[in-house]
């Protein structure tokens, strides 16, 4: 199977833009994910309770995100 996206550019930038980008995004997403993480996992004792709950938070609603639109950071 084949697929073909075609653009009338200059009036469709943004549209192909985000056809053309979306391995970019994730990327963002995936590195986002992983700092949150590590900030999490390998967090220094010196790390406030508050701190750290709120990157829990953070990572948690990321991932939120991205199951409200079936996507995942799998690859």
């Amino acid at each position: 199977m084949k697929a073909k996206l075609t653009f009338n550019l200059p009036e469709d930038q943004s549209d192909f833009n985000f056809a053309t980008q979306g391995s970019d995004w994730w990327m963002v997403c995936w590195e986002i994910d992983q700092w949150l993480r590590a900030q999490t996992k390998y967090a220094n004792d010196d790390i406030s309770e508050d701190t750290y709950q709120a990157y829990k938070e953070c990572r948690e609603q990321l991932t939120e995100f991205i199951n409200r639109r079936n996507l995942n950071l799998e690859q």
